[in-house]
């Protein structure tokens, strides 16, 4: 398999290329345009894939990092909804995805002795049997816990918070990392991809959607690229992105925000996580190697779609739920991180009420906006490969769609093909490349097989084989493989998506953002400005959320983000 490579260099490429013209051009780089653009690769379909922004730098960096079935869809008996999402869940743990997404016990505390523990039992007895009729053995059935034994699991639960639990599993994912897989996956297999690069304009004739203007938001230079179809996949942008198709069709999405916290490992003692029911929702605590986020909110939200943020209200919510359980209560000064996303909430129907030629799912729809714009909106991050399969098929057509049929289901994401031999030589490893196991484990679990890319890094570069000074749970080879293989441009792409260093530390990353922008600079030919430049623009960024994180109100806390732009300013859509 080939190195796929995406840099400035490829990226300028790509967009080189595509004027040449395309079969599929794809609009977003999220879950849902990633999925798709490596679903239409695997065809063999000559594909391109844009997004206005880094990839995955809206809601597909900001979320859960859940991969599950939906309990809640289960207790509305939409059997069909949760089949779907756990095959979903099965075959990434298993066979496409097992460096990326990994099973997970949360804890269900129980409140009363008879009622919530029958319910629960039954609901979740019969989530285990869907599941391991998907997939058998991908995750362990249920186990009932008394209050001592809870106890023993959580010695930080609070003690009258309950009488009793269960553990039962679902699985987390780092879902940024899931995005620049599935991009580079879809660039291994020919596809063409150029992040921070926005449709401005589509072009017609007789009707038909059949070219795209877009701005390389790093020049300023438009291409136009011939393409078959378009399939726009812009999640809470929708909206904004199909006006540019000229037509009444289309799909009506409204925004929410969801924000979580992140506390330090040691701050809760527990040995799995936790699922909390609440008044108006649910909790999850979901632990990862260093930390634990906690979340989520769920608020209707019309302020900038660019930059959601965390305000004291979202804050103090999370907190009040979380000590609802926890013996030792938390307080703002235990946060080390924040992050706010928006849910693209699908409204039923179509915009001019047309559903002849419309796919529908309890989650998702895809419909044509225009002859030649196809449009995908709603869904999760679980069941992004249905979607994308659904959005491909919509896309070609019935009949050409079973000549030419999606592979994803069966095709292992770049890393995955001999990552879990490669877990078992883990400390084999760690000698003969005198990396720690502790660093072995992380870089198998963020790049899978492809951690021999790294080691070849090294070989060529002894000092990136050293440890960031100010982050040491990072290689100086890592912050290297995200701008030479993963197509970082920015520094806050580094922070953000390359690393989670924005939200795993208590200075969002700072401490360490001078040596991150030396490696960055030698590699993207930085001079002393833009490298200043660079480290300004997310010194201001991080202040701008800091600010926000005083502020109560929604609106007044989006205006203080706002003061503080983007790297590459977007053009507003209209």
């Amino acid at each position: 398999m080939s190195e796929a490579t995406m840099n400035a260099q490829t990226r300028q490429e790509a967009l080189e290329a595509m004027t040449e013209g395309v079969d599929i051009l794809v609009i977003g780089g999220g879950v849902t345009g990633a999925g798709i653009v490596y679903d239409a690769a695997l065809r063999g379909l000559k594909t391109g894939i844009i997004d206005a922004q880094d990839w995955s730098a809206g809601t597909s960096s900001r979320s859960s990092k859940l991969v599950h079935g939906g309990l809640r869809y289960l207790y509305q008996m939409n059997f069909k909804l949760v089949h779907e999402a756990l095959t979903e869940r099965g075959l990434l743990l298993e066979s496409t995805a097992p460096h990326l997404v990994k099973k997970m016990p949360l804890l269900w505390p129980f409140k009363t002795p008879l009622i919530e523990r029958t319910y629960s039992t039954a609901g979740v007895g019969l989530y285990d049997v869907m599941a391991q009729i998907a997939h058998r053995g991908s995750v362990p059935i249920q186990k009932h816990y008394s209050k001592k034994g809870a106890l023993e699991l959580v010695p930080d639960l609070h003690q009258d918070s309950l009488i009793g639990a269960m553990v039962y599993y679902d699985a987390r994912v780092d879902d940024s990392r899931l995005v620049l897989n599935l991009v580079r996956s879809a660039v291994d297999y020919g596809a063409y991809a150029a992040n921070r690069t926005q449709v401005v304009a589509m072009g017609k004739e007789n009707g038909r959607v059949v070219s795209a203007t877009v701005r390389d938001l790093e020049t300023g230079k438009e291409y136009v690229i011939p393409t078959k179809k378009i399939i726009n996949a812009t999640g809470v942008w929708t909206e904004e992105t199909e006006k540019l198709g000229d037509s009444d069709g289309g799909l009506k999405v409204l925004a929410s925000k969801g924000i979580h916290i992140v506390v330090p490992k040691d701050r809760i003692n527990g040995k799995v996580g936790m699922f909390v029911r609440t008044e108006k929702s649910v909790l999850f605590i979901i632990p990862w190697k260093r930390y634990w986020i906690i979340g989520t909110t769920d608020t209707k939200y019309v302020e900038d779609f660019r930059h959601p943020v965390a305000n004291a209200s979202d804050v103090d919510y999370v907190l009040e739920q979380a000590n609802q359980v926890l013996a030792r209560p938390l307080t703002r000064d235990d946060i080390i991180g924040y992050y706010a996303g928006l849910r693209p909430l699908l409204q039923p129907g179509t915009k001019n009420g047309d559903t002849k030629s419309t796919k529908v799912s309890r989650e998702h729809t895809v419909t044509e906006a225009a002859p030649g714009l196809v449009i995908i909106a709603g869904g999760k991050l679980t069941t992004y490969r249905v979607m994308a399969e659904d959005a491909v098929n919509f896309a070609l057509g019935k009949a050409e769609a079973k000549r030419n049929p999606s592979l994803t289901a069966t095709t292992p994401l770049r890393g995955a093909h001999g990552y879990r031999g490669l877990w078992n030589q883990r400390k084999a490893l760690a000698k003969k490349s005198g990396l720690s196991v502790d660093h072995i484990e992380d870089l198998l679990d963020r790049y899978g097989d492809d951690i021999h890319l790294i080691f070849k890094a090294i070989e060529q570069d002894p000092s990136l084989g050293k440890e960031l000074a100010e982050a040491n749970e990072y290689l100086r080879a890592e912050i290297a493989f995200g701008v030479t293989h993963e197509g970082a441009l920015h520094l806050e792409d580094m922070m953000c998506h390359r690393t989670r260093l924005t939200y795993e530390r208590r200075d969002r990353g700072l401490a360490a953002v001078p040596e991150i922008a030396d490696i960055m600079a030698g590699l993207l030919g930085w001079d002393d400005a833009k490298r200043e430049a660079e480290i300004a623009a997310y010194q201001a960024r991080c202040d701008a959320e800091e600010a926000a994180l005083q502020v109560r109100d929604e609106a007044e806390s989006q205006a203080v983000r706002g003061r503080h732009g983007d790297v590459t300013p977007m053009d507003k859509v209209s």
